[in-house]
């Protein structure tokens, strides 16, 4: 199902709850009911309802955005190692420099045509790239440098490494979810409450008010697809890319 059409389905259902209830309610009051009757005491406990739900909404927005952000920068450290290893073995000998520089290539284009597939897919990074980065690690780790040139060169090319591993560990950790479950259930029944809140209010069944509440509900609806869409950063909406490997590795995405 695409977010699109799950926006749709969610905004409709959203719509077509307040109506009905409202068509239910209005069908069983009594017909000695003031609907300008409200206590006081629920107008204001409506009104804090809806600001206590509304700052928790925000916090949910700004928390799966921010995850977005983290996942976004695991794929430029892991991008940027990568890119300064190739560079700086530069200064070893040609067969081995070539050596590293294929595994890094084959490597980058694992992760850009395969591993992000089974991201999006799964939630998950491949075996096949943990073993091609095992194999830059033992290509760095077992040259022996024969002049101090390369000797200079060899501890910064395994913190590179290093540097590679552990975004590579943090964009595996980050391919699911951020919004735990018991989050989801204190969104959704916040939003059943704020919603239902709107009935406690006696509305009535004029175009203005209908429209109004249906308009409440979308935006709820709305706000709800936004924590979503955007709660899994390589998966839905506005996703992660993996734009820093294709830049710094044009040659692996033809």
């Amino acid at each position: 199902m695409s977010e699109w059409l799950v926006l749709a389905v969610a905004i409709a259902a959203a719509c077509a709850v307040v109506i009905l209830i409202t068509f239910v309610r209005d069908r069983r009051a009594p017909d000695d009911e003031d609907p300008s009757d409200t206590p006081d005491v629920i107008e204001y406990m409506t009104m804090w309802i809806g600001v206590v739900y509304a700052i928790v909404l925000g916090l949910a927005i700004a928390g799966v955005w921010e995850a977005r952000g983290v996942a976004q920068d695991h794929v430029s450290n892991e991008a940027h190692a990568l890119h300064e290893i190739s560079e700086r073995v530069r200064v070893y000998p040609p067969d081995v420099r070539d050596r590293i520089r294929d595994d890094v290539n084959a490597y980058v284009g694992h992760v850009v045509k395969t591993e992000w597939q089974e991201m999006a897919d799964n939630g998950q990074v491949t075996k096949r790239g943990d073993q091609l980065l095992q194999r830059i690690r033992v290509d760095v780790t077992d040259y022996e440098p024969t002049t101090d040139f390369q000797a200079q060169a060899y501890q910064p090319l395994l913190d590179q490494v290093t540097a590679a591993d552990q975004a590579r560990t943090a964009r595996a950790d980050s391919t699911g979810p951020t919004m735990p479950g018991v989050v989801w259930f204190g969104l959704i029944a916040g939003a059943m409450i704020t919603v239902g809140m709107i009935f406690a209010l006696q509305i009535r069944r004029t175009p203005r008010e209908l429209i109004l509440a249906g308009l409440f509900s979308t935006l709820i609806a709305f706000l709800l697809f936004l924590i979503w869409d955007f709660d899994a950063p390589y998966s839905r909406g506005i996703t992660a890319t993996a734009d820093p490997f294709l830049t710094l590795f044009p040659g692996v995405g033809r």
